[in-house]
């Protein structure tokens, strides 16, 4: 008997070559124009040069830790309160995490010209993997920014 799904779910598969969920994820990410093929290579042939690079660690392994160091614990959103707007720090919720994540991820491979994708994609974990690059500086900004307004933190709904 099919197993049913609420509306608002959405049914993933893992990915065939790790069956990680947050490959799958990813790779829908990176995905254009309903390409999954094409995200695939770019991904896969994106962890490859990872593994040519860094010798003692699995390439999914890398991938896993670069997604977990861009994640953001605190993020500031705008609040109302008697006709002024506050930047309010609250904490992110894990599936928001994940997404922003790697939408920081992306954002900060498709940023870089000049190169082929998966090379962009594989230096932007790499970078993320070492604590520095685009996307893991964005997460260092909005945790400053969440700091610097602290003073509004009684504001959180």
């Amino acid at each position: 008997m099919p197993r049913s799904y609420k509306s608002t779910e959405v049914y993933q598969q893992p990915d065939p070559r790790f069956s990680s969920m947050l490959a799958s994820k990813f790779i829908n990410g990176l995905m254009l124009d309903g390409k999954k093929t094409t995200a695939q290579k770019i991904f896969y042939d994106a962890l490859e040069m990872i593994e040519k690079r860094v010798k003692d660690v699995e390439p999914l392994e890398v991938f896993v830790t670069a997604i977990t160091n861009v994640k953001p614990m605190i993020e500031v959103r705008s609040k109302r309160v008697g006709g002024a707007t506050y930047q309010v720090p609250m904490e992110v919720k894990k599936n928001r995490q994940q997404s922003l994540a790697i939408r920081w991820m992306l954002e900060a491979s498709r940023g870089k010209k000049g190169k082929p994708m998966a090379r962009r994609l594989a230096e932007e974990l790499l970078d993320a993997y070492q604590k520095q690059g685009t996307a893991y500086t964005k997460r260092e900004n909005v945790h400053k920014m969440a700091e610097a307004n602290k003073a509004f933190a009684h504001f959180a709904w």
